[in-house]
């Protein structure tokens, strides 16, 4: 799967991203906010994804499978979602990163042009009336992005 992260491997990512493993730790401090816990995993760091730009492509384990996923900005913050159309279990982008509209406005289904609301992935226009993408908790913190387990 070219162009994917797989969340299963933290030492391989954290290392890639020039993170330690000891820096995952609690969530707020008095002297600001601290990386999450051990309930968290990397995805990329912070600069790697750009407003309205490309997202980025990881897999996560979801009830024992290795399933894709994908990260965006919009509007400033981070959203993550499986990388599976509700209308049909597709995945949304046509090349890889590519999950918005020419617009930037919506998360979009190549295959069959779903629309969905990247702040909450429910559908707006398309074959997937009343559906929504499943979304993933992201979280920023530390200058990297992370997605809770489960």
């Amino acid at each position: 799967m070219a162009g994917k992260k797989r969340l299963s491997a933290p030492s391989e990512r954290l290392s890639r991203s020039g993170a330690r493993l000891s820096e995952v730790g609690a969530s707020e401090s008095e002297s600001g906010p601290r990386l999450p816990g051990a309930d968290a995993e990397l995805v990329c760091a912070s600069g790697d994804l750009a407003d309205g730009g490309d997202g980025i492509r990881f897999e996560v384990e979801r009830d024992g499978k290795i399933v894709p996923a994908f990260a965006i900005r919009h509007g400033g913050r981070v959203y993550a979602y499986l990388n599976r159309c509700a209308h049909i279990a597709m995945e949304l982008d046509w090349k890889p990163g590519k999950f918005l509209d020419a617009e930037g406005e919506y998360l979009i289904c190549s295959t069959h042009g779903a629309l969905y609301a990247p702040e909450s992935g429910a559908c707006r226009g398309g074959p997937c009336r009343g559906a929504a993408l499943s979304r993933l908790d992201a979280l920023e913190a530390g200058g990297k992005v992370y997605i809770r387990k489960g």
